[in-house]
């Protein structure tokens, strides 16, 4: 009888120190959690990468990669191992009390039992079910209220009639001119224009407001104002922003490719998947997207591998932020040291994310270009022009050489060898590229290592660190090989080139540091070459002897002995000058590389990788895009541009609406315009933009394009809401003096840009030209000094400031006072301040003072009196006449100071 009772004593014994019935998790697990874990491991902090309020992170376990919780195995859990502080280093709770035996039997119980989870949920899945920019977009329909002029109106006045409120009567047309106009071109109306409007909405209000929309929708001017827009929000700068603050030679480019967009009103969709995948689609000028913004360039990270793994994790994480902020409105980065602590994004969504990126670098190259792009079809003409003027140089001498600013070009009569032999003029060469190339093929290089090909050369000059496998190895920078003759020699460094089967070749190209011209503007005055010393080439005979083919010596001599060769050479030189500036330029844009594997990095760092993962969008929107982790850059890339772009994503759409309503209105119907997270705000018109999102991606409207900006323009500036006067009105500044119902147009001030140009505009000496290198406000810096803003403010400078030079880390001396970015924070909202220094700057800069001085001298040149002369000066500056009262007050003061006075005046820096 004894041993049959024993199991069932021990059994009993056993059971005596666990509960009978089912642990409960609300009643007896999740008080243990609050009282002893919590404040470390909740949503406020999570310590070692570990929280417990989330079933998810539970099951994972924190950065020590155990689980916490293995449901059904208590002794194969990490928390019970460290509830029983069976390991001093990893305890818990690390000070204190320890917990009673009776709360770790019921953690053993619980997780025995499959630590059931109040319906199986943890606080990520509960998150997702509450956050409404996740939700999918449901057109609503639109209420029936009456008087709406249209579908927009309906849903405003729908919520204002709630509160006993309406709108208030029409602007004027003074007023509703100069508001449209400086909304959609940046510009106020000509005096002229105002009053054509004026007459014309005499005769049809309606249908003159409509003609004066379509004119500036249609205007130029209006790809520069929404361009600015976009670019604030992905801090577009031509510089870097680190210590060094590199300039990025013709970054331009891509701000220009945003104006051209903007302009041919190229639907939204195809304008983010260009600038994510541009470069497959002909338009890799639009990946400068992904690169806009600041970064610590890799070449002055120096050579400790921790530094370059920070370094290169950090310019990942600003593509992040990129797409993050203006294609998705969410803080994506806050999840890559942990998960998100507001928002349903994970650390492996963040990581899966720049898995999509991994194969984009911060640097320059030649941009992809479609056929009908301007400036192919510009080198099209260049390059048969430059073949005509060859053609003379071939027939006349044979051997020439072509300046081509970061390279030289040695043209020589066709040679088909196995080898050549470069010998050198001086005793000190640097290379970091040679290359060959045969008439037959104008771009296939023969000299590449990846060809087979072999450098050949004596060693005993080359140098340390100037290998001599870095003069073919396809890379253009500051690796180069060195070589040095010894000191009172004769003997001059020289290499081989040895291909695997003979060639046929015509052309050799050297340069010694391609990368630095290519990246900078301040060598393109020809200086740069003077570094490149002359050489000669002998082509190898079949016997193994070597014949001279041609010489930079030679070529100099065939130019001065003859003056047709001379012109020729001349000619091309000025057709290669005009292909740098009107064809395809090397550009700081995105440059592509083979992918790294992606592994969480945790607590954000490279030095701690944790689970590989793949290319993916976010988990909760079911992002996976069917990559592995050997998919190529190019794929990653497209398919990431057209998950993001299907017209069910719930956030792409409603993000752009909003952001251009807020441009419109002043503020957005979801005020946090960049974060549409849990820490945003939420929308105070959710059906509205609902409606307005649907209506984008899908419009019912008759002619309306899909995706289609101008479109969406068009909608919202022939409300009535938009058309109603700003005066304030008790019962509205009562019910709702925030103005978030839109019971008025709220006046605010215009940007720093309005005011800017504005002035040219007025003044007559604004540069109308679209497009190109930026002018330059800046010195010219040398190393790591600091760039400085010049006292320059010449005819040059008279452009749109869209087209002023911009570097991070330097303020703009008169605007950054009226909140002009520095480039350095995303800007989907600028902040608005009112300050002294703003008036100080406007009645007192250079700028200003010269300006008032010129709109001064127009007035008085159009006038026929001094009366006559301050009334111009009021309608080129405020678009009307002034008063009796004004005109007597500004009498007997000096017409340049009564300018800078108006120019600092409320009414010209508000909108009506």
């Amino acid at each position: 009888m004894i041993p049959r009772l024993l199991p069932i004593i021990l059994l009993a014994a056993t059971g005596a120190s666990t509960p009978a019935r089912a642990a409960d998790f609300e009643k007896d697990i999740q008080p243990i959690f609050k009282a002893n874990c919590i404040k470390c491991h909740g949503p406020e902090k999570q310590k070692s990468e570990f929280r417990v309020d989330q079933r998810a992170v539970m099951l994972k376990g924190g950065d020590s990669g155990h689980p916490a919780i293995v449901p059904g195995n208590p002794k194969g859990s990490a928390l019970i191992d460290a509830v029983k502080g069976a390991d001093p280093d990893t305890k818990m709770p690390p000070k204190g009390d320890p917990l009673a035996a009776e709360q770790i039997a019921l953690l053993e119980k619980w997780i025995a039992e499959g630590a059931v989870w109040p319906g199986q949920m943890d606080a990520v899945a509960k998150v997702t079910s509450d956050l409404w920019s996740l939700k999918p977009v449901v057109r609503p329909a639109v209420p029936k209220v009456s008087g709406a002029a249209t579908a927009i109106d309906a849903f405003l006045l729908e919520k204002l009639g709630a509160k006993q409120l309406g709108y208030n009567p029409p602007a004027d047309p003074r007023a509703l001119i100069r508001r449209a106009s400086v909304l959609l071109t940046g510009l106020d109306p000509t005096p002229e224009r105002v009053e054509k409007f004026i007459a014309d909405s005499k005769a049809d209000a309606k249908a003159a407001y409509a003609a004066l929309i379509e004119e500036l929708l249609a205007s130029p001017h209006f790809g520069e104002r929404w361009a600015q827009h976009w670019l604030d929000v992905i801090r577009w700068a031509e510089s870097n922003g680190s210590e060094a603050n590199l300039y990025r030679k013709n970054a331009w480019i891509y701000r220009d490719y945003v104006i051209r967009a903007f302009n041919e009103d190229r639907p939204y969709d195809q304008f983010v998947r260009e600038q994510i995948a541009g470069d497959q689609f002909g338009v890799g000028e639009a990946t400068g997207f992904l690169v806009a913004g600041p970064h610590v360039p890799a070449a002055t990270v120096g050579q400790e591998p921790t530094a370059i793994r920070q370094a290169r994790a950090d310019r990942l994480d600003e593509m992040m932020q990129t797409v993050g902020a203006s294609v998705l409105g969410m803080t994506v980065g806050c999840a890559r040291c942990h998960n998100h602590k507001f928002d349903p994004i994970s650390i492996q969504d963040y990581y899966s994310l720049t898995a999509v990126f991994q194969g984009v670098e911060f640097g320059g190259r030649f941009p992809e270009l479609n056929d009908d792009h301007p400036r192919k079809q510009r080198a099209k003409e260049l390059y048969s022009k430059m073949a005509a003027e060859r053609a003379i140089l071939r027939e006349q001498s044979g051997v020439w050489e072509e300046d081509w600013g970061g390279f030289k070009e040695l043209q020589f009569p066709a040679t088909k060898t196995s080898a050549l032999r470069i010998a050198f003029d001086a005793a000190n060469v640097a290379v970091d590229e040679l290359e060959v190339f045969g008439p037959a093929d104008q771009r296939k290089n023969f000299a590449l290592a990846s060809a087979g090909t072999k450098l050949v050369t004596d060693e005993s000059m080359t140098q340390l660190r100037g290998d001599l496998s870095h003069a073919n190895d396809g890379e253009f920078g500051t690796q180069a090989w060195r070589a040095r003759a010894p000191a009172g020699s004769k003997d001059k460094p020289w290499v081989e080139i040895h291909f695997t089967e003979p060639r046929e070749v015509s052309r050799f190209r050297f340069s010694n540091n391609r990368e630095y011209y290519f990246e900078t503007d301040y060598l393109e005055d020809g200086r740069y070459n003077r570094f490149l010393p002359g050489y000669r080439i002998s082509a190898q005979q079949p016997d193994g002897t070597w014949k001279e083919v041609g010489s930079t010596k030679t070529a100099q001599q065939n130019l001065a002995n003859n003056s047709e060769r001379k012109q020729a050479s001349e000619r091309l030189h000025q057709l290669i000058a005009s292909l740098a500036e009107e064809g395809p330029r090397h550009s700081f844009i995105a440059r592509f590389q083979k992918p790294a594997v992606t592994k969480v990095l945790r607590r954000g760092s490279p030095e701690t990788p944790g689970e590989e993962v793949v290319p993916a969008g976010f988990s909760i929107l079911k992002g996976d895009l069917g990559l592995d982790s050997t998919a190529p850059d190019a794929e990653r890339r497209k398919r990431y541009a057209d998950w993001v772009t299907r017209p069910e994503h719930p956030l792409t759409a409603r993000v752009i609406v909003n952001r251009v309503w807020h441009h419109v209105f002043g503020a957005g119907i979801v005020t946090t315009t960049a974060d549409f997270g849990k820490a945003g705000a939420p929308p105070s018109h959710p059906e509205l933009l609902d409606w307005l999102a649907a209506e984008f991606v899908k419009p019912e409207a008759s002619g309306a394009k899909p995706w289609g900006i101008k479109d969406l323009l068009r909608r919202l500036v022939l409300t009535d809401a938009f058309r109603q006067s700003s005066a304030p009105r008790d019962d509205g500044l009562k019910a709702d003096a925030g103005d978030a119902l839109l019971w008025r147009f709220a006046p605010r001030r215009v940007e720093a840009e309005v005011i800017r140009d504005s002035v040219l505009q007025a003044t007559g000496k604004l540069d109308p030209s679209l497009g190109g290198r930026s002018f330059r406000i800046h010195n010219v810096k040398k190393t790591y000094a600091q760039w400085q803003v010049v006292d320059n403010h010449g005819p040059e400078t008279w452009r749109r400031m869209i087209y002023q030079e911009r570097m991070r880390r330097v303020d703009d001396q008169i605007f950054s006072a009226f909140d002009f970015p520095d480039c350095g924070q995303v800007r989907a909202k600028r902040p608005v301040s009112t300050t002294p220094l703003q008036a100080l700057n406007l009645m007192n800069s250079d700028f200003v003072v010269e300006q008032s001085r010129f709109l001064a001298e127009r007035a008085r040149k159009e006038s026929k009196d001094a009366a006559g002369a301050i009334r111009r000066a009021f309608e080129l500056l405020l678009t009307r006449a002034p008063g009796a009262d004004e005109i007597a007050a500004c009498q007997g003061v000096e017409l340049e100071l009564v300018c800078r006075s108006l120019i600092n005046s409320n009414e010209y820096a508000f909108l009506p």
